[in-house]
């Protein structure tokens, strides 16, 4: 038996404590101020392809996903884009060893990505990635959302589930988001959960969504 609480029992300044937190999750943002040109090809080969091919469903209800692969239906335009993605996971690799004082390396990688269209109304269940070291999204187009802070946002949920539920669930939920904006990249841990709010703009909200994978994995 657990011994009787003692409500509201004093504390001590005098106590010798150490408060610390033992992990941490890293997430990674840039926007590329040079994609204007690129996201206007991209924005209209997206949306071609989503008008000849019924895609596929996975977490999104509503909307259009791609196929997952290398995005071939975007031809010529996929290179600058893949070039920021490993870009990307290369500095995000090298900041979380840097940050454990362990010794550089270059992982070689392989990545899977897909298309998004979105439109109003249309959203993401809350689903992690398996089988992936990063993911991440890039958002070429917003759709014209409006001010509203959860429009189409990408909101982050604690990986470790049963804090919310068991430990002081009153203070414990913690929901970061993410708002998107044209040019915008965004990289994190593929354990990490993530829930994509339902889109309000009145135009197709347009995004690339990715998975890296360091080989050998894991």
């Amino acid at each position: 038996m657990p011994p009787e609480a003692t409500p509201n029992a004093p504390t001590s300044p005098s106590l010798a404590t150490t408060y610390r937190h033992l992990f941490s999750v890293p997430l990674i943002t840039h926007v590329w101020t040079d994609m204007a040109a690129l996201n206007e090809q991209l924005r209209a080969r997206i949306l071609a392809h989503a008008r000849a091919d019924q895609g596929i469903q996975t977490t999104n209800l509503g909307g259009w996903h791609s196929a997952n692969g290398h995005l071939e239906f975007l031809g010529d335009l996929r290179e600058p884009l893949f070039e920021r993605m490993l870009l990307m996971a290369n500095e995000a690799t090298r900041q979380y060893v840097a940050e454990r004082g362990l010794k550089p390396f270059s992982p070689q990688w392989s990545f899977v990505a897909w298309a998004n269209v979105s439109n109003t109304g249309h959203y993401n269940l809350t689903h992690t990635h398996a089988g992936a070291t990063w993911s991440g999204v890039y958002y070429v187009d917003t759709g014209d959302t409006p001010g509203q802070r959860d429009s189409a946002a990408l909101r982050f949920d604690d990986p470790a589930p049963g804090s919310a539920a068991s430990f002081l669930p009153t203070v414990a939920r913690f929901c970061p988001e993410v708002q998107p904006t044209a040019g915008l990249m965004v990289m994190f841990p593929s354990y990490l959960p993530h829930f994509v709010h339902p889109h309000r703009g009145s135009g197709p909200r347009i995004s690339i969504a990715f998975n890296i994978r360091r080989e050998p994995y894991p």
